[in-house]
């Protein structure tokens, strides 16, 4: 049985995704700062298959080595799901408080570096690794200026950790709009109600996993239309 570690994995997408892959019966290793959310998909994860679900913070090193320790010797997908926005309302970058800054790139350019850092003594030839971008790494969005940087600081880092592991695939996915919790935090006051559910993008991030392209840079969108038998919600 294949076993993939997803960050971020009690909503969104990662929990779509993690879903997904239950189904197709891949153990699975999980995180979410919330630990009753986190509880409550372990609950039902474990209905369909193997699942350790840790709670904590994916800037915490010993949050990290607990990850990995739980993952066991063999890890065949390491997904970095988990981000921060940063403040919300999004300040204009001439506004932005460098210490929430700090900790944007902390979680979202750091911490999956150092995650992958521990995985990849483990993870086998032909194993993946997908993080989680955006179209804000390469569009400039105004009001963008933390998150989007920091998702394009990911990208080269995904794009250059490529290119020294090339006996694995690593990606950098875009999985498109979405209707998140994030994504209502960067529209506060906003109805995001016309926004597809995550589970529209897993399909793509599938293709990924289990077609395994050439690793790059992908939108989950333009990778793969919706599997027949899919539940969304």
């Amino acid at each position: 049985m294949p076993l993939a570690l997803i960050t971020g994995a009690s909503r969104g997408l990662g929990l779509a995704l993690a879903r997904a892959l239950a189904r197709r019966d891949w153990a699975l290793v999980i995180d979410a700062r919330g630990a009753a959310d986190l509880e409550r998909t372990a609950r039902e994860l474990g209905t369909l298959t193997a699942v350790a679900a840790i709670p904590g913070d994916i800037a915490d090193p010993a949050h990290r080595r607990a990850l990995v320790s739980a993952a066991g010797d063999t890890i065949d997908l390491l997904v970095n799901n988990a981000s921060v926005l940063g403040p919300s309302p999004q300040p204009a970058l001439a506004d932005y408080p460098p210490a929430e800054l700090e900790r944007v790139y902390s979680v979202n350019v750091l911490a999956p570096l150092a995650l992958a850092q521990l995985v990849l003594p483990r993870i086998p030839d032909g194993g993946r690794i997908i993080n989680v971008t955006s179209d804000a790494a390469v569009e400039p969005y105004e009001g963008w200026g933390g998150y989007g940087s920091a998702k394009a600081a990911l990208d080269q880092l995904t794009a250059i950790l490529a290119a020294e592991q090339p006996s694995i695939s690593v990606y950098a996915v875009d999985p498109g709009d979405m209707r998140t919790r994030m994504h209502q935090e960067a529209f506060p006051g906003e109805d995001i109600s016309d926004r597809p559910p995550p589970e529209d993008s897993v399909p793509g991030l599938l293709a990924l996993i289990e077609g395994r392209p050439p690793s790059g840079r992908y939108r989950a969108k333009e990778l793969a239309r919706p599997v027949a038998g899919e539940v969304t919600a």
